[in-house]
């Protein structure tokens, strides 16, 4: 094969931050090539170089051999570079048609040819092996379906070298496979194809060569057929990783907490959960499954307080707790991970230890009399958790906004779990973690269950809900379609994540 794509000696920094030191790519056409490394690695930052999100401070990049000059995505185009994002970029009221073609349609005087719009589009579906109704309203279609109008757009614009940035996030099993179906296709139309991704089974399942990147340097490149999990983790955490958890005691039979009946009132912004029932047990780890925005984000707000439902009742050790404000449930040893750290978990102009005790800032031992915190304690309170969680940080006093995601999420935990913990409500707790710090917070989930304490851990990642639960129940649309076991094959996970019951497949 021709190389068709190379970076030579590409470097990127922003203030403070070396993102890519001399990078050496090379990229052949016609592959599919994999593109590794933990969150800070340089993987985005080196992508958007070439598409022209960002400028090189040294570096060259080559297109079949040729150096070009690429400042802007007009340009990429232009150079038959295109990228699909990890977040959409469509208009949800568009059809389909219109998203693709916005701002390259083509026109009969002054207005939109669709007749030839559509005829030139339906020969682009065929290229891309797609079936998708070019008329219907985008908003009214499946995320996967959202995604191909987004690969669409970039065919539609020419590019033979597709980038792809963390693609199937959003996605369902099912539309996970059709996305790789689409890959192979794509490389069977002579299409170049970089994937970004942190799943190494997406790796294995569709690339021809893989590089990894680690803080900013390419550490290496391998066909597809020399790699393994472990030499590919090992290579971009710079120590060997474990890969599989033991999944430690059984479940006890006391209830922790029992759900009855709950339905939340209509509100717009939030999805309404309707008619949620389930117990979780001492020493279980009950996942919660689904593609996001079906009403995770309301069952954990719902549990730990900060909505109320309309009806139904929470039991929590035996109290009924449903009207309980959220400190009256930290007292009563119920804490939360949330979905979104950086608004929910920290407050980033604050330091490591003044985010180590929100919430506990107005309690003995944290103060002295009414109003006076007590210094000397929070000093050795802080460098204790520090220690324990392995947060690495200049000190107690250093500002969180500062700190890596992983160690913002150390922060995190070692408040949640600082007190006296019977349930942890895990929201994605390992969302945008590198592989190191993913290890790290799933032995502490692992380490809570072995000590007969309640998980339960709301995942848009189906591999860590299977490795970590005991059951796992399926939200959609703020409903529970099904009980499934880990162990369950993940077609019926993806049959109830799109919002049908198993045995609606047979029929």
């Amino acid at each position: 094969m021709s190389k068709i794509l190379q970076t030579i000696g590409l470097t990127k920094s922003f203030p403070g931050v070396l993102a890519n030191d001399h990078v050496d790519l090379e990229i052949e056409e016609g592959e599919i090539h994999g593109l590794l490394g933990e969150n800070g690695a340089g993987k985005s930052v080196l992508m958007s170089t070439i598409y022209g999100l960002y400028r090189p401070d040294e570096g060259k990049i080559l297109i079949r051999g040729k150096e070009v000059v690429i400042d802007s995505p007009h340009t990429a185009i232009k150079h038959g570079i295109g990228m699909v994002h990890q977040n959409l970029t469509l208009v949800p009221s568009f059809r389909v048609w219109e998203n693709i073609v916005l701002g390259k349609e083509i026109k009969k005087g002054l207005s939109l040819n669709e007749e030839e719009t559509l005829r030139k589009l339906g020969e682009l579906l065929k290229v891309a092996s797609f079936e998708i109704d070019l008329r219907a309203r985008t908003e009214e279609l499946s995320l996967g379906s959202q995604q191909r109008i987004e690969i669409l757009k970039v065919l539609y614009r020419g590019a033979e070298i597709l980038i792809f940035d963390e693609p199937t996030t959003i996605l369902t099993p099912q539309e996970v496979d059709q996305l790789m179906e689409t890959f192979r296709s794509l490389k069977k139309e002579g299409k170049t194809i970089i994937f970004i991704s942190h799943k190494l089974k997406e790796i294995f399942a569709v690339c021809d060569r893989v590089t990894v990147l680690r803080k900013g340097k390419k550490v290496g490149t391998l066909p597809i057929e020399e790699a393994t999990p472990e030499k590919l983790a090992e290579m971009m955490v710079g120590r060997k990783v474990l890969f599989s958890l033991p999944r430690g005691r059984e479940p006890g039979e006391e209830v922790i907490l029992k759900l009855e009946n709950i339905t939340t009132p209509e509100e717009k912004g939030r999805v309404t959960l309707r008619d949620i029932n389930f117990n979780l047990h001492e020493g279980e780890i009950l996942g919660i499954a689904g593609v996001e925005g079906n009403g995770q984000r309301e069952l954990a707000e719902l549990i730990v307080g900060l909505i109320k439902p309309q009806t139904g009742k929470i039991i929590f050790q035996g109290e009924d707790i449903t009207f309980l404000s959220p400190k009256e449930r930290i007292k009563r040893g119920i804490a939360h991970i949330p979905d979104d750290r950086l608004r929910r978990g920290i407050i980033g102009d604050f330091t490591v230890w003044e985010n180590l005790i929100i919430g506990f800032e107005d309690q003995p031992p944290f103060i002295k009399g009414k109003l006076t915190l007590n210094h000397s304690f929070l000093r050795q309170f802080s460098a204790q958790k520090i220690k324990e969680f392995e947060i690495d940080t200049p000190g107690e006093n250093a500002l969180v906004k500062n700190l890596s995601g992983g160690n913002q999420q150390r922060v995190v935990l070692a408040r949640e779990l600082s007190g006296n913990v019977a349930l942890l409500v895990a929201s994605q707790p390992t969302r945008g973690l590198d592989i190191a710090a993913t290890e790290y917070l799933r032995n502490k989930l692992i380490e809570l269950k072995n000590q007969n304490k309640g998980v339960i851990l709301i995942s848009a990642d189906l591999d860590e809900i299977r490795s970590l639960s005991d059951r796992v129940l399926v939200l959609y649309e703020g409903k529970i379609m099904g009980e499934l076991s880990p162990q369950s094959d993940e077609y019926q996970f993806g049959l109830l994540m799109g919002g049908k019951h198993i045995d609606e497949a047979f029929i």
